[in-house]
């Protein structure tokens, strides 16, 4: 009884794996696209093909013009900033500024 229930997992986990592998070959990753003056003006998006796998964004030095896109891990190198997951090349900057840091810092270090 023990073996039925081993291949029923075995085949149910080889789906839910091909599914899976299926799901991500169609559905691709998404980046942002562009060749623009200022990064805050790649609004453009696009399906990445299956062999690319990062998005990025390079800045073109002694310029202000950036450009972003999909791109093969293996190509990715420097001054090319990639990264991993949809759209997470985007037109405006996600993290945490400097002034949001440096004043959490300040409250704790008043208060603790």
């Amino acid at each position: 009884m023990r073996v039925y229930g081993v291949l029923i997992l075995f085949v149910a986990l080889s789906l839910r794996t091909w599914c899976f592998v299926c799901l991500c070959v169609v559905d691709g990753l998404r980046c942002f696209t562009c060749t623009a003056a200022s990064s805050e003006s790649c609004i453009d998006t696009k399906s990445c093909s299956g062999i690319f796998d990062q998005c990025y964004s390079l800045k073109v030095a002694g310029s202000d013009v950036v450009t972003k896109g999909c791109q093969n891990h293996a190509a990715c190198i420097w001054p090319m900033a990639c990264c991993e997951g949809d759209f997470c090349n985007g037109a405006l900057p996600t993290g945490p500024s400097v002034i949001l840091l440096l004043m959490s810092s300040a409250i704790l270090t008043v208060f603790f």
